[in-house]
């Protein structure tokens, strides 16, 4: 069969990895892709939103399925297009994507439904939410209700910031349309957690854990970014955890939004916070997290496209969804000066290094080919992933084979994955 994958990123290569593996696929493209992913898909120079002519390419090249990697066509209604066309794609349909597309009905829905989440109040008026501020407990955080990029979330130590936020969102629109309404929500503290999962409207079906590093400096400092590193399995999420998730989140979301009329098929990525009350949903996103896919594709012992059509057909209650008894790190290798002005266009070198290697890997997220050489084009410029038979065999894995690449201004904190140390 042939696959088209959406998207462009780091987790775009992954996902194109792992649909290589699959003994049912001949032919993998990808749209638009990047120089790494070049080497195993075809690429296409067509966007992620130019849904119009994705169906078209589908059709023509006889795809006998899409799988979409990013948020914005997901939300946008890629999926709903595509079945228009009588096309096959694995992703939530637009009103189910809405989970991840809108903060505000994701707070409602938790609300109404008695999922643990941080207690909230939102605003379509920067007045109104500045007249709130005034007396709510600090610290306090400030979410944008649409698509950011994952940095439309701000946490704010003192009213003064908060009262800043809030002029930045909705006043100055630094998200654009996404800081129309706002959410403001109580700060928690505790360890974060993100689970991925698959879903095919009824039945779902946990990956194995991961943990995110979204500040752009060492200690957890700076401008939140897309993601900075990962590692998993996460040594917080244990199994009293992991029963609680279960009976109170995971299962829970996906009968609330079958009730609410928008059964969810796809990828459920939940963004926990294990506070001491419990574990709590900080966020729901409605596709793979990057770089979450990086650490969590390479551990799975599935043919992933048998689990997307599971999804798709509801029969994902057959599959027995298995992960290696191992452990992964990503350190992500960015331009310096992300996630605000960097250069790009710098030559890559060492790639070669990881070629032939089954516990190393190197996804690229902001590369292209010029002239034939892979070069930087974006912030974060590649994932370097290890696996090891622990966490700290595959951290030193990881940060030694981030030895192994060199472009000009190469960046990249020194610290993912310090918390397994705390464990």
């Amino acid at each position: 069969m042939k696959v088209l994958v959406v998207g462009g990123g780091g987790r775009e290569h992954a996902l194109c990895y792992k649909i290589a593996k699959s003994s049912k696929v001949d032919k993998i493209y990808c749209a638009p892709g990047n120089a790494g992913i070049s080497e195993i898909a075809e690429c296409v120079p067509i966007g992620a939103m130019e849904f119009d002519k994705l169906a078209d390419f589908a059709k023509e090249n006889e795809i006998s399925l899409t799988v979409v990697g990013m948020d914005d066509p997901l939300v946008g209604g890629i999926v709903d297009a595509f079945e228009a066309e009588g096309l096959r794609v694995f992703g939530p349909r637009k009103n189910a994507a809405i989970l991840e597309g809108s903060k505000a009905f994701s707070k409602d829905l938790m609300k109404k439904y008695n999922i643990p989440t941080a207690s909230y109040e939102k605003f379509s008026s920067a007045e109104d939410a500045l007249s709130y501020l005034e007396t709510a407990d600090m610290p306090i955080v400030l979410k944008a209700d649409g698509l950011a990029l994952g940095k439309g979330v701000l946490i704010c130590n003192t009213r003064e910031e908060a009262m800043e936020g809030v002029k930045t969102l909705m006043l100055d629109k630094q998200f654009g349309d996404a800081g129309n309404t706002i959410v403001i929500e109580e700060f928690m503290t505790g360890r974060e957690v993100s689970v991925l999962s698959f879903v095919d409207g009824k039945t779902i079906k946990i990956m194995t854990s991961a943990q995110d590093h979204k500040r752009a400096k060492d200690g957890d400092m700076g401008l939140n970014t897309g993601g900075m590193g990962t590692f998993s399995p996460s040594p917080f999420y244990t199994e009293e955890v992991d029963v609680f998730c279960k009976k109170y989140i995971y299962q829970a979301t996906v009968d609330a939004m079958k009730a609410e009329g928008r059964p969810f098929q796809g990828i459920i990525f939940f963004g926990l916070m294990l506070t001491e009350k419990g574990p709590r949903v900080l966020e729901y996103n409605a596709r793979f997290g990057d770089p979450e896919t990086q650490v969590v594709l390479p551990r799975m012992k599935n043919d992933i496209v048998e689990v997307f059509e599971a999804c798709i057909d509801g029969t994902l209650d057959t599959i027995d969804l298995q992960f290696e008894d191992n452990a992964a790190v990503c350190v992500v290798l960015a331009s310096d000066g992300y996630p605000e002005k960097y250069e790009k266009g710098f030559p890559v070198l060492g790639l070669e290094r990881f070629r032939d290697k089954d516990d190393y890997f190197v996804f690229h997220a902001g590369t292209k080919l010029s002239d034939g050489i892979p070069v930087t084009n974006g912030g974060r410029v590649l994932g370097v992933t290890a696996t090891g038979q622990d966490l700290k065999e595959a951290r030193a894995k990881a940060y030694k084979a981030t030895e192994w690449i060199d472009f000009k201004n190469k960046y990249m904190r020194h610290d993912i994955g310090k918390a397994i140390d705390e464990a």
